[in-house]
């Protein structure tokens, strides 16, 4: 406001945006004290009317002992008031720096993911020289078919009364859509790391337009992106790095390199390569991914005309 004032003034003149609910910031020390005696108090300086004051508020044991059994000795900021559905919350931020990886690509032990809608996820734990080292089928068929029966429930209350009154049943739906979403990338981030991988291997998984046929609903609640998220986070956390392939014929090709599959349409799940054999299409696809990352970073420390030569 200061320098608004000091220049010409004529563009738009700031102001306090309190409508979103966004608090200022309880610097330590100034606005911000834990409580000496009690370990789950705090006491912050607010206005009472008349004057600042130090207010004594009671935080949840149950949280405080999180943040003491997970969080102690880690770099805290200064807490941020926040209101949320009428209450207030103190929300604090841990800063916490970690060294990841940085194991050569010839020595690199990777886990490449295919994420699918049938099964949740395809893991394969591979080396640079092609070997598989392990291999695990992450599914959720109770969470599923809970997330299913939601699903079914709000189009048979659509066809009786409108979709005037379905708020409620898809803001529970959507909940179990997002604990899904975090069931599977907690159990990738798991498996990455009792096989001791280096690198999360993921596709680029992007889907613009109209998507038609039966399984449009079952797209869109795909949290492809979400999982993606979730699990850089936790593998950073852990020393892990995430890398991203391109996604084109992962599925379409057969990983022993003898063309294109046909697709098993009575169980969606399996394939027939062009030798007769029959696979399973995900871990198909899912060796395809390693392969690509692993090309794609021995290629790209070279020159581009020995890159060429190599590739033609």
């Amino acid at each position: 406001l200061d320098l608004w004032e000091k220049t010409d003034g004529k563009s738009g003149k700031p102001k306090l945006v309190y409508e979103n609910h966004a608090m200022p910031v309880f610097y330590r020390d100034v606005m911000y004290r834990e409580g000496a005696e009690r370990k789950d108090e705090a006491y912050l300086k607010l206005y009472d009317g008349h004057d600042w004051k130090w207010f004594c508020v009671r935080l949840e044991h149950t949280d405080m002992e999180y943040l003491r059994k997970y969080w102690s000795g880690k770099k805290a900021s200064a807490p941020t008031l926040e209101k949320r559905h009428h209450k207030y919350f103190l929300r604090f931020t841990y800063t916490e720096e970690v060294t990841l990886t940085k194991t050569p690509v010839k020595e690199q032990v990777i886990c490449s993911v295919d994420l699918g809608i049938n099964t949740d996820a395809v893991c394969t734990i591979m080396r640079a020289d092609g070997t598989v080292l392990g291999r695990k089928f992450i599914d959720h068929p109770s969470e599923k078919d809970r997330m299913y029966r939601a699903l079914g429930r709000i189009r048979r209350f659509q066809r009786e009364h409108g979709s005037a009154q379905t708020q409620g049943r898809w803001t529970y739906t959507k909940r179990l859509n997002t604990e899904l979403g975090k069931k599977i990338a907690g159990a990738i981030v798991r498996y990455a790391e009792e096989n001791h991988a280096d690198v999360i291997v993921f596709e680029y998984l992007e889907m613009q337009g109209k998507i038609p046929g039966k399984k449009k609903q079952k797209l869109h609640l795909w949290r492809k992106r979400d999982i993606q998220r979730r699990c850089e986070h936790q593998a950073h956390r852990k020393g892990m790095r995430v890398s991203r392939i391109c996604a084109w014929n992962t599925s379409r090709l057969a990983y022993d390199g003898s063309g294109a599959v046909t697709r098993d349409w009575e169980d969606y799940s399996l394939c027939t390569f062009q030798t007769g054999k029959r696979y399973n299409c995900d871990l198909s696809a899912s060796y395809n991914i390693g392969a690509r990352y692993f090309i794609r970073e021995l290629l790209k420390p070279l020159p581009v005309t020995e890159r060429s030569l190599l590739e033609a």
